[in-house]
């Protein structure tokens, strides 16, 4: 029997930011938003980043949070209100809960705080993302400043996790009065530092008690980093038998389309499914904003329309489309594959 799965959309399609303080932007987002729920999406990850635009017009976490009510609000009086929004949030270096500068880790927490505020504004129940580390962050020795990789970085970074550690047992007490998740994605060490790999996240999850605190799993991360299929299930059962499977990503390795790409989907989905019903994000990332330079993205960009200027190439909303089809095609093989070994 078809069953449809809970499915969002990454706004990284269409901009690296989700830029609250653009009209423009706004209106564009309310557009992509109706193509994309008429295909069948029930939700959407925005990225609520403070860029320098954003605090120049929001001088203050207040003053950006009723930017994303009054957003959230547009959302419901078109007719939205039944769909979902995660959020995808990123610690930077100056609001980083891993650094040894005390006032820089207390920004962090209070940075992270305000994006929690954001996402329970969205409607959200899930904010994911690179929380621990700042994404690229990557570390530097002085005075030369020569980047410090292999032994000497895993040192360094054992210090970070543990400055960390107790940031994420205050942010967990207070996400969940707000309903919300913390998921905590581990990225490929061709994007950041760490934690790479799901066995160094979850041996920084054991020293934080509150499963509000947890993890987000996506594929392309774990294609290029995992351990493999057979401790990848083992890891797979141990997040979810503490209850930290909070949410899952499908994107293949080279962050684009989803249709011809090189991701093992039944090794990848199959543990999850298990364990776990949902919800799943389609994760692209778009040749826009600063991942051309970022993630070294060599192929051409997927055009928007009503933004950009129709092309011979593939437009985003076919990729999106392209994208829903066969993840909800191959989620849906999984899960009665699933259902079929339960039986027997």
């Amino acid at each position: 029997m078809q069953q449809h799965t809970e499915l969002y959309f990454s706004f990284f399609m269409f901009g690296s930011n989700f830029s609250i303080e653009d009209q423009n932007f706004l209106d564009q987002s309310m557009e992509h938003i109706q193509k994309l729920v008429d295909m069948g999406y029930t939700g959407f990850e925005f990225h609520p980043g403070r860029e320098d635009t954003t605090a120049y017009a929001f001088p203050t976490y207040a003053d950006e949070l009723n930017a994303y009510i009054a957003f959230r609000q547009r959302m419901d009086d078109a007719g939205f209100a039944n769909i979902k929004v995660a959020t995808n949030v990123g610690a930077t270096p100056d609001c980083d809960p891993s650094s040894s500068n005390p006032a820089i880790r207390a920004a962090g927490i209070e940075y992270l705080k305000s994006r929690i505020d954001i996402t329970a504004a969205l409607g959200g129940e899930i904010m994911m993302g690179p929380m621990v580390i700042p994404y690229g962050g990557y570390v530097f020795s002085a005075p030369n400043g020569q980047p410090v990789w292999s032994d000497k970085l895993q040192d360094e970074l054992e210090l970070r996790y543990a400055n960390a550690q107790a940031c994420f047992v205050e942010l967990g007490k207070y996400a969940q009065t707000k309903g919300v998740k913390l998921a905590i994605e581990p990225i490929s060490h061709w994007e950041t530092p760490g934690p790479n790999k799901l066995a160094q996240l979850i041996s920084f999850l054991n020293g934080i008690e509150d499963p509000t605190v947890g993890v987000v799993l996506d594929s392309a991360q774990e294609t290029l980093d995992g351990d493999g299929p057979e401790l990848y299930k083992q890891q797979i059962k141990h997040i979810a038998d503490q209850g930290r499977l909070h949410y899952a990503q499908a994107s293949p390795p080279d962050r684009g389309e989803l249709v011809n790409s090189w991701l093992p989907w039944e090794g990848i989905f199959t543990p999850i499914l298990e364990r776990f019903n949902g919800p799943f994000a389609v994760e692209i990332f778009n040749a826009v904003g600063a991942f051309d330079n970022g993630l070294r993205l060599t192929r051409r960009k997927y055009w928007i329309p009503g933004v950009d200027e129709p092309n011979e190439y593939p437009d985003a909303y076919q990729v999106a489309q392209q994208a829903y089809e066969i993840t909800q095609c191959k989620l849906n093989n999984i899960r009665l594959a699933v259902g079929d070994k339960v039986k027997n």
